[in-house]
Parts: structure tokens; sequence; C-alpha cells
């Protein structure tokens, strides 16, 4: 039985209505080091220029991002966000709140998120089913592997979602009170414990409307560097509702579109592909999937996990996200342990008396 099986039956046996962010199973499994952790957020760079031939084109390169691409991109960004923001406006202050402002606000904001994409010069290809606007909300919910914010503009430029996302300060904080809010997400604040029961509510509640928008959520709950997945959180699969999986693969020759919120800005990241030749990445919306009866939580996240990391490419990996974040406590990590393995022994020693003797 490989290592994250065992952690998913073990986490069954826990009450499954305690989520205390930190899972038995990654205290368990947890990287041995900080480093061996750390390739988590790595970015992995091919330095293909650093070559005898490669590398004067590369030289003529640089001036050329930097000099003619990234003003042109500037410009376009630019004038696409005063158009939203005309538009926004009007919209917002000149309706009342219903089903034709929402839906203008929705379109609007697919338009910046497609202007977003075009400052990077991106090149998307989406496969299979797209979802649509004009698709009912209810009981429906999207998820996808995390590797930057810009997963949720590649997404939104395709379909309106309403996305569960962590709050941010700055510019991004003032997008995400306004804008963000007007097409129904929902900001929670990994610090703080009394956000989880707020936010349990409030998705049960988006599920069950036919006027919202679609829910999108990184089980995840953090940026990985698009070459390992870590757990799945369970929430997103506690909901009943059906589950779309999304995979989300970045061709990395151009840039590594992986945004390490903890060592840059998000401005300097966009900074960082804008100034690049082009963001190139595959999106696959894969069949839909419901909880199989008898199945846990856990064991449908699971399924969805591997689905995706297959499609993508991507290595599945045993540890919980907010390991990036927080490091347990020595004393409740060798409890967990302790107790992890009275449950292993109960196992043999049952399998051992099951199988018969010679």
């Amino acid at each position: 039985v490989s290592p994250f099986k065992v952690c998913t039956r073990v986490d069954d046996m826990k009450d499954d209505n305690k989520d205390d962010g930190i899972s038995a199973a990654p205290m368990i499994f947890a990287p041995k080091s900080e480093g061996e952790f750390e390739k988590l957020s790595t970015a992995f760079e091919e330095y293909w220029n650093w070559n005898l031939y490669l590398f004067p084109m590369w030289c003529i390169g640089v001036p050329i991002r930097y000099l003619f691409l990234f003003p042109c991109r500037l410009a376009v960004l630019i004038i696409g966000f005063f158009m939203f923001f005309v538009a926004f406006t009007l919209v917002h202050f000149s309706l009342k709140d219903g089903p034709k402002r929402r839906r203008m606000e929705r379109s609007l904001t697919e338009f910046l998120c497609a202007v977003f994409v075009a400052s990077w010069t991106g090149v998307i290809r989406y496969h299979g089913t797209r979802p649509s606007n004009r698709m009912s909300s209810a009981n429906k919910v999207f998820v996808a592997n995390h590797t930057s914010m810009i997963d949720f503009i590649i997404l939104q430029q395709v379909c309106g979602h309403a996305v569960i996302m962590q709050k941010h300060s700055g510019w991004v904080g003032l997008m995400q009170g306004t804008i963000m809010e007007s097409i129904g997400c929902i900001q929670f604040n990994r610090t703080e414990a009394k956000d989880r029961a707020t936010v349990a509510a409030r998705l049960k509640e988006h599920v069950a409307s036919r006027d919202k928008n679609p829910l999108l959520i990184f089980p995840e709950g953090t940026c990985v560097n698009n070459e390992y997945c870590v757990m799945f959180k369970k929430g997103a699969f506690d909901l009943g509702a059906t589950v779309y999986p999304i995979a989300i693969k970045y061709n990395k020759i151009f840039v590594d579109a992986y945004w390490n919120s903890k060592r840059q800005s998000f401005s300097q990241h966009l900074l960082r592909l804008m100034t690049s030749w082009a963001v190139m990445c595959d999106v696959w919306y894969l069949d839909p999937q419901d909880k199989l009866p008898e199945e846990s939580s856990a064991a449908f996240a699971e399924r969805v996990q591997k689905m995706i990391c297959d499609k993508a490419g991507i290595k599945v990996v045993p540890w919980d996200g907010m390991l990036k974040y927080y490091r347990p406590r020595p004393n409740l990590t060798e409890k967990r342990r302790e107790e992890f393995a009275k449950n292993v022994s109960a196992m043999l020693d049952e399998s051992e008396s099951l199988s018969p003797k010679a």
C-alpha cells in the first residue's frame, strides 16, 4: 500500500467534521527537512540560452522583450483596464442589483482577464468541453491544481467563476473587495480559524443556488510549482455536488509561471510574465465526477487528484500544503505518529489473524 493510500485510510478514521487545516497524514509523512519540502516551491528553469551559439541570440532578445514587447503589453493592459473600469463603474452604479447586472459584471470580468492574458502574449490551449455561462451553477463545483493566481485568470476568461481565494493586500486586495466581490468570490484568511466555518457555510449556500456563478476551488490551498501536487483538502468534496476536474500544465520554455508568494509580490510576478516571450499553457476540462457509494470524502478527493495529475503529468506527494506556511509542533507530530503506528499495527494484526496458517 502506498503511503498516500495509508494516509487516506487513517484520515478516514478521524471525525469527518473535524478539519484543523493540518491533518494527521501530512504530519506523519511530513518532509524530514525544510529543503525536502522546498522542492515544491522551487522554480524549475532550464537555462537553454547558456551555450555558445544561443547566448548571442538571447542577448539580442533582451532589449526586444524589455524595450519593445513590454511597453506594448503595458499599453494594452492600461487601455484594457481603463475600458473595464469605465464600463464596470457605469454598470455597477446605474443598474439595480439583479440577474442583468450580475451577468454584465461577469462578462466585463471575463474581458479584463482576457486583457491580462493578452498582456503576457498568452498561448492557451483548451481541451475538452468548456463550461458555459448558460449552464446552471447549482450542485456543481470546479476544482483545479494550483500554480499561480493567473490560474484563475486563465479559467475566468472562458467562463465566469466565483473562486475561493486568500485575502491579499495592496491593489490585489482592492480588486478582491470590489470586482471579485461582485461576481460572488469568497475570501478567507488562512491565519483565522473562524474563517473556515464561515467559508464552509458560504460554500454550501453557493452550491445550492442557481443564480450564482459556478464555484471554482483550488483544493491544494497553496501554489505549487506545477511539477508536484500536494494533498487536496476535502472541503470541496464534502458539498454533495458534482465535481468538474480541471488540469492545468504550463510549458516553461519561455517563463516559469509558478508564483512563490513568499518571495515575490504579485506585481513582480506579473512583471516577469510581461517581460517574457510568451506564457504557454494547456488546460484540460475532464469528465465530471460524482462521489461513489461508500466512498469517503478523502478517497473522492484522492481519486479526482489522481485524474488531474495523470492528465497534467505532475507528481502526487502526500504532504499538506499548509506546511508551506506552518510547521507543526514536534510533540504534536510525535503524538500523531504514535496514533498512526497503533492503527497500522492493528491492521497488520488483523491481517495476520485472517490469513490461513501454513
